[in-house]
């Protein structure tokens, strides 16, 4: 997948600026898909514009520049329902924590230990996240496609850190009351 793809499928659900794109890259619903800069968003929407797949509304905001929103057009639905018949391309999963358990033998355990906690406070809220998005979606929707899939994989991850804190010659974490409910 391109950013060109990934701006018209947010662009498929509402209109955006450059800027809403990007969030919803970096924090939103779009955030686990790939990574986009605005380096690569903004040109991106300019060669969209030119070829007639999104058009663009400016909007006075006091005290700013104009906002350039985005919408996208009859050829861009074309444009990205052809996109999204090609063959995606593996996923890729980088971790620098991963990084770290790797050469386990050579980090302080202490700071091991809070890296670890650390990754596992990450899964957490992004369980959290997952199931707080949950509540809204329709069964049997893309949507919640993927967020089963997310919450399948987070939930493996947490269990397998929880169960395989001894490997990294961790303590074993006290079950708390808040855990076994």
């Amino acid at each position: 997948m391109n950013v060109r793809t990934l701006c018209l499928g947010i662009l498929a659900f509402e209109e955006a600026s450059g800027y809403e794109i990007k969030k919803a890259v970096e924090d939103g619903m779009f955030s686990h898909f790939i990574e986009a800069s605005y380096g690569s968003i903004y040109p991106a929407l300019t060669q969209m514009l030119a070829d007639g797949l999104v058009s663009v509304r400016e909007q006075a905001q006091e005290g700013k520049p104009l906002k350039k929103a985005y919408s996208i057009t009859e050829a861009g639905r074309k444009a990205l329902k052809n996109s999204l018949h090609e063959l995606p391309q593996q996923d890729k999963f980088k971790s620098e924590f991963l990084f770290q358990a790797l050469f386990r033998d050579q980090v302080d355990p202490k700071h091991l230990e809070a890296v670890f906690n650390g990754q596992m406070e990450f899964l957490y809220d992004e369980l959290a996240t997952i199931e707080e998005c949950r509540q809204s979606l329709e069964p049997g929707s893309g949507h919640a496609f993927v967020n089963g899939y997310g919450h399948a994989v987070v939930s493996a991850a947490i269990q397998y850190m929880e169960a395989s804190r001894s490997s990294l010659g961790l303590p074993q974490k006290p079950i708390s009351s808040d855990a076994a409910e």
